[in-house]
């Protein structure tokens, strides 16, 4: 596999440097890096060599793996693709951006911001979070003396229960159906006691029932004291944003533990909340029918590793939730915008090579997908490593087709391995990216959801075409300046369950950040053919000059031309692009381009 970064002209031969073979060893590659670095001259492959070589350390016993660095990707180096400036704007309280701390924020100071305002205001509507400590919220509680039942304040009902005397997970089962007791035979704690009997050893036991939990649950009830002003629903079609503290959100995911927010419990199509997801953890303690799954076990490892490190040490960062709308998209049909850098690899991962730039949510339109349930790939994975985003949960409404979720700031606490049925805890995250002026770490995830197609072929119908690359645009475009957005981290978004071609989807893609102005970081996650063939297309792309308009185009004859008259075909919709055109690498790239440009006028005539 041979990928070519661009058409640069090697380097003189007076000018010889370092060879250009990579060496075996680690040893040997250290010495040659030092070398490389010093030379006088050094072409783009020979910068690409080094990119890798940085990234990848190899093992002195792999004869092999030497190779393997230098062709784990294609595109240019990482190093020259865009990435974050820490410079915002002023934080201020504005009409569509909702602040749950005090101002300034005092950065250095090692302590979390102050709760805002003052007193604890309350809004008990459809317009706000419901809190359990709201004096509004009540609940029907039995009265034995005389047999009918009366309204009690939830909030009295659940301090009882959180500081009786919780000792295993039967207890803490019996805690939470006390003012849950309409779910008592709805709900199962199967898998929190497989968790506590099973998995975790006596000495676990003993420090998560004798110290962590009492913590985390001292933390639920300071609800009141932390969240003091009405936290406002992320509702359809309002572009809003929310900041809040890392306590403050540590405080609501105790709450969320405790399964004590009022009416999140039904799913019924006429309850309150059934645009919303789920955010009380009940579904996150049951066991199957085949009792509880591995991957639930490891589920609930990353949770608890999550609450052993807030309640042992205070997170002092920020966190910023903006549901973000667009009304106005590009005219596909027409858009001149040329294709930016593109870094392919089949290595890595968003959120560990990512770093500096916006980082992908292969989301569901619910977002976090099956995180408090049985779904564990790319969103559920990256709301587990990374917990903060689970309170997205609590006041997002269902995307809707020209909406996105960005997330700044979130801290990552677990590491994993694995996927899907193979996902397994590793141990506990420390986090060291930078934080911003606003106390945020300098990490921004931005959640998409592509459409789930019932047939291979209708996902190239031009509907769902423009739909997925306004979509795309939605989250990667901005009204910050072009020079300085950071790239996009993505890769396969909308494929396996989803049914999305990994070319197609990998296109618009490209073709939504090109209108948008990012750079691109795209992880094929192990699809090495993906990988270079991707790289041979953006080759192609580069040379010809081709705007995101003549693709589109392309795409239109591909599906029109060819599904339609081969629909089992396997000719990827790079290749066919390619051949259409009679793509020749070798062609003097003046010649290719106005080849190109005489066969896209016939195509779209």
């Amino acid at each position: 596999m041979s990928f070519r970064s661009d058409s640069s002209s090697p380097a003189s031969p007076s000018n010889k440097g370092p060879p250009k073979k990579l060496p075996k060893s680690q040893a040997s590659l250290d010495s040659w890096l030092s070398a490389t670095e010093q030379a006088p001259k050094r072409d783009s492959r020979m910068n690409k060599k080094v990119d890798a070589a940085r990234r990848f350390p190899i093992n002195d016993e792999d004869d092999d793996v030497a190779k393997e660095i230098e062709e784990s990707y294609g595109g240019v180096p990482l190093s020259e693709l865009n990435t974050t400036s820490s410079s915002l704007p002023r934080l201020v309280l504005e009409s569509n951006h909702t602040i749950l701390f005090k101002l300034p924020v005092e950065s250095g100071s090692g302590l979390p911001p102050k709760p805002y305002p003052d007193t604890y205001r309350d809004a008990w509507d459809g317009q706000h979070v419901r809190l359990a400590c709201s004096p509004q919220s009540l609940y029907p509680v039995e009265d034995a003396s005389t047999a009918t039942k009366k309204l009690k304040q939830r909030w009295d009902l659940i301090q009882s229960a959180l500081l009786s005397n919780i000792q295993s997970s039967s207890d803490l089962q019996r805690a939470i159906l006390s003012y849950n007791s309409r779910y008592r035979d709805r709900w199962n704690f199967a898998g929190l006691h497989h968790y506590f009997n099973e998995i975790a050893d006596s000495v676990e036991r003993r420090i998560f029932f004798q110290r962590t939990l009492p913590d985390i649950a001292r933390l639920a009830l300071r609800l009141p004291e932390l969240i003091r002003h009405p936290v406002p629903l992320l509702k359809q079609q309002q572009d809003h944003c929310i900041t809040m503290t890392q306590e403050q959100i540590s405080c609501l995911l105790a709450n969320a533990f405790f399964c004590t927010f009022p009416r999140r419990n039904s799913h019924k199509t006429a309850s309150e909340y059934s645009t919303y997801p789920s955010i009380n953890f009940n579904s996150l303690f049951e066991g199957g029918y085949r009792g509880a799954s591995s991957v639930q076990m490891n589920k609930l490892s990353c949770m608890m590793n999550y609450f052993r490190r807030v309640t042992t040490k205070v997170p002092t960062g920020t966190i910023t939730f903006h549901r973000r709308k667009l009304q106005d998209f590009p005219a596909w049909d027409r858009s001149v915008s040329k294709f930016t850098k593109l870094h392919v690899t089949h290595r890595g991962t968003i959120e560990d090579d990512g770093q500096g730039m916006l980082q992908m949510d292969f989301a569901n339109k619910y977002v976090g997908g099956g995180v408090l349930s049985g779904g564990c790939v790319q969103e559920e994975i990256r709301f587990l490593i990374c917990p903060e985003l689970i309170l997205s949960r609590l006041f997002t409404e269902q995307l809707a087709d020209n909406e996105c979720l960005i997330v700044t700031g979130v801290e990552r606490y677990s590491d994993y391995e694995g996927y899907s049925s193979t996902f397994q805890w590793t141990g506990n995250h420390d986090d060291v990216t930078a934080r911003d002026a606003w106390g945020r770490l300098c990490t921004q995830i931005v959640a998409i959801d592509a459409l789930v197609f019932p047939s291979y072929l209708s996902q190239f119908r031009p509907g769902f075409i423009r739909r997925e690359l306004n979509k795309a645009f939605c989250g990667f475009s901005s009204t910050r300046p072009a020079p300085i957005l950071p790239a996009i981290a993505t890769g396969n978004w909308g494929c396996g369950a989803f049914g999305g071609d990994l070319y197609l989807k990998a296109l618009i893609q490209l073709m939504a950040a090109a209108q948008a102005s990012r750079d691109v970081l795209y992880l094929t996650f192990g699809e090495k053919k993906l990988c270079q063939e991707l790289s041979e297309f953006y080759s192609f792309l580069i040379k010809t000059q081709l705007t995101v308009g003549d693709i589109w185009a392309c795409i239109r004859k591909y599906a029109d031309d060819h599904l339609k008259t081969d629909p089992r075909s396997k000719t990827s919709i790079f290749k066919y692009i390619m051949s259409s055109f009679g793509y020749d690498e070798s062609e003097d790239d003046e010649e290719l381009t106005q080849k190109y440009r005489l066969s896209l006028d016939a195509a779209k005539t």
